[in-house]
């Protein structure tokens, strides 16, 4: 079934039909609310953005290319062995040197294989946990359903919902266990990766007041108990060397570094140290120097003037 949300040249699109009346599809007259408004349904897939979470990519399209290709395929072994060889772009603007030395001190023969070996074992645990969700449930394929909860952004720019997503179940007296996001981070399979304003703390406030406050990023991170344990598990996931942090095989590329060095366009999200009380905007090239990466906040270009005006300072070059 094709997706829902699609794309031609820079236009989005969407294919959607009459909603439903009751359990049939209703009739012009039934769904069309008034001259502005009408009743729809999805025809075709949804995709699912997990936000605070960040997995290996199964697979990504290498330089010069639009197919993707799965990362344990010699070709990728190939590029990440060199990805500042010059047979590929060059970047524009060109990577500074601080970063360009911590890349490649982790870009090795086998990188891609790493990174592979860490995508499939993300995927088997989401599946894993979607199963085990369903058998709890005494559901299946059919009749199992999932629960999002939206932050301050619904859609990406790819047409994926963005949120936080969990199985859905009826009852006030059934609790439901943690999202899968955060279910993953606690087992140490994906890496954190906040991006503000879609984290926790901030999902019932307008981005203008939800601008954290200089010299207070600690205070307000610790506020929020699901960024709290969050950032928590990978603490304390790195103290006992689990997941990622399995000192056998570390996870030795982050995704976002993966797709950058790929997609040859450098890295354009500014960054808070959550574990600092300063009022500095780390510059976007400069995220590797932020040691913990659960202390790593990502602030997008757009929103940088509100910081500003609250009284952060963007970091000079």
């Amino acid at each position: 079934m094709p997706q829902v949300i699609g794309q031609i040249g820079n236009t989005n699109f969407a294919v959607v039909g009459l909603g439903l009346h009751g359990n049939q599809i209703g009739s012009v007259r039934q769904q069309v609310h008034d001259g502005d408004t009408l009743v729809v349904r999805a025809e075709g897939n949804f995709g699912v953005r997990m936000l605070g979470i960040d997995a290996a990519e199964i697979s990504f399209s290498l330089p010069g290319s639009k197919a993707y290709t799965p990362i344990h395929k010699t070709e990728w072994a190939e590029f990440l062995d060199n990805p500042f060889a010059t047979r590929w772009k060059p970047f524009d603007p060109a990577l500074p040197n601080g970063l360009k030395a911590s890349l490649r001190a982790r870009c090795k023969p086998n990188t891609a294989a790493n990174h592979a070996m860490h995508a499939q074992k993300a995927q088997q645990a989401l599946e894993a946990m979607i199963l085990a969700d369903m058998e709890a449930l005494q559901q299946d394929e059919q009749t199992f359903r999932f629960f999002i909860v939206f932050c301050n952004e619904v859609m990406d720019r790819y047409g994926r919902f963005l949120g936080f997503i969990n199985r859905f179940q009826e009852g006030e007296n059934n609790k439901r266990p943690l999202s899968y996001n955060d279910r993953l981070v606690q087992q140490a399979i994906v890496t954190p990766y906040f991006i503000w304003p879609n984290i926790n703390p901030f999902r019932k406030i307008a981005p203008q007041k939800a601008v954290i406050p200089p010299f207070q990023a600690p205070q307000k991170a610790d506020e929020d108990k699901l960024l709290r344990e969050a950032r928590l598990a990978i603490r304390q996931a790195r103290k006992q060397k689990i997941g990622i942090f399995d000192p056998a095989e570390p996870l030795k590329l982050l995704p976002f570094e993966l797709r950058f060095l790929a997609r040859r366009q450098p890295p354009d999200r500014w960054v808070i140290d959550l574990g600092k009380q300063d009022d500095v905007l780390i510059r976007p090239e400069n995220y590797y120097t932020i040691q913990n990466i659960e202390d790593r906040l990502f602030i997008p270009q757009e929103y940088i003037p509100l910081f500003v005006e609250q009284g952060w300072r963007k970091q000079v070059l």
